[in-house]
């Protein structure tokens, strides 16, 4: 609640100012107006002094229309500030609401209205002046109130130049808090899907042997739901472990932390539960040590997501894992050998996709297809030196 206030205190600061902050110029212009009229009053100024005072004071009140409508409110303000400051002697701070309708309607980027108010404001000017003034001296008045309009039009620029920058910096910081969210739920979906993917996978199949055995061979059936049992516990704690290693709750008591994500070590107890499905695994070759954490993690998560497909499409009865290290690049190759569909055109779901993703997040590449002998494969390559992860 705090940040989102403080949020829209910054935007109101540079999209434009609260509504209790408008007043503020409004109630300086009008102080110096009535002061201004004081002085009218007492000091004996020119007749028509007074309307001018008046006028001043309505375009004080007219910089509440700024924000909304800055060039034709300029123009307004400059009608009524500009004759007063042409035609009577009274002090050139009476011309405040126009200081400030000019630095505002710059920084909204109302420029062509400032610019076409600043040059009638000149022509104006010179006219009244020629006409009206006693000598020429007076026109110098007018204008230096024109040259120090000039100078408020670079503040307005300067500031219209900066608000834009924020805005700009602010929508980025947007895009890039999108982008960062978007990642974090691809990131979610992956972990979730590679740890549900293989336990559902494994608990169904034993289901289904508990099922047919439970009443000719009781102590097979029992066998199968302690292996659901097993493999539920696993996944629980599994899951568990992928939530805290996502949140990063650091604050969590020790009993509480999260399980550390499976490594190559727990790779053998992997394949022995595909094999209690059913699904014994031949492995070739011995996976590298060394490897970088993140690496580890996505051997791991790729062999058993390609075993759970195994597991769930093929008509494979067995599978291999193939390991190999050649010239700083380990290659991690997961293959059954069951029948090629009719239709061997690849269809890409979230499974394919996650392994992709997570070959990529670690400099590597993921190749999958259908192989002209028969039996799909999944070849994985990804570098084996350490500072793979960045």
């Amino acid at each position: 609640m705090m940040r989102a206030e403080v949020e829209n205190a910054r935007v109101n600061a540079w999209g434009g100012p609260p509504r209790s902050l408008r007043w503020i110029p409004v109630v300086i212009a009008l102080l110096v107006q009535l002061v201004v009229g004081l002085f009218a009053l007492t000091g004996g100024g020119r007749p028509g002094d007074i309307a001018a005072v008046a006028a001043a004071m309505l375009s004080s009140i007219a910089l509440l229309w700024l924000r909304r409508h800055p060039g034709p409110t300029l123009v307004l303000i400059a009608l009524l500030t500009l004759p007063t400051v042409a035609l009577t002697t009274l002090p050139v701070i009476v011309a405040l609401p126009l200081a400030f309708a000019v630095i505002g309607a710059t920084a909204q980027g109302a420029r062509a209205w400032v610019w076409a108010t600043v040059g009638g404001a000149l022509l104006l000017a010179l006219v009244l002046g020629f006409i009206a003034a006693p000598s020429p001296r007076e026109l110098v008045r007018p204008l230096v109130v024109l040259l120090v309009l000039s100078v408020l039009v670079g503040i307005g620029e300067a500031a219209r130049n900066r608000r834009e920058r924020f805005l700009e910096y602010r929508a980025e910081a947007a895009r890039r808090r999108q982008g960062e969210a978007e990642r974090e739920r691809v990131r979610i979906a992956r972990e979730l899907h590679d740890v549900l993917a293989h336990s559902l996978s494994s608990i169904n199949v034993q289901a289904g042997v508990g099922l047919h055995l439970i009443d000719e061979q009781p102590e097979k059936a029992a066998e199968a739901l302690a292996n659901i049992k097993q493999t539920s516990k696993a996944a629980l704690e599994e899951v568990r472990g992928v939530l805290g290693f996502l949140r990063g709750a650091v604050d969590e008591p020790e009993s509480d932390r999260r399980t550390p994500q499976p490594q190559l070590e727990r790779l053998p107890a992997l394949l022995d539960s595909f094999a209690v499905d059913g699904l014994p695994v031949e492995v070739t070759g011995t996976a590298p040590e060394g490897l970088p954490q993140l690496a580890e993690l996505t051997v791991y998560r790729v062999v058993q997501e390609a075993l759970t497909n195994v597991s769930r499409h093929s008509t494979s009865k067995r599978a291999g894992v193939d390991f190999a290290l050649d010239g700083g690049i380990c290659t991690v190759t997961v293959r059954d050998d069951g029948a090629t569909p009719a239709d061997a055109a690849l269809v890409e779901g979230r499974g394919l996709l996650g392994m992709r993703e997570r070959a990529a997040l670690v400099g590597g590449t993921l190749e999958a297809g259908w192989q002209p002998g028969g039996g799909f494969r999944v070849v994985l390559r990804l570098p084996a030196t350490p500072g793979a992860e960045s």
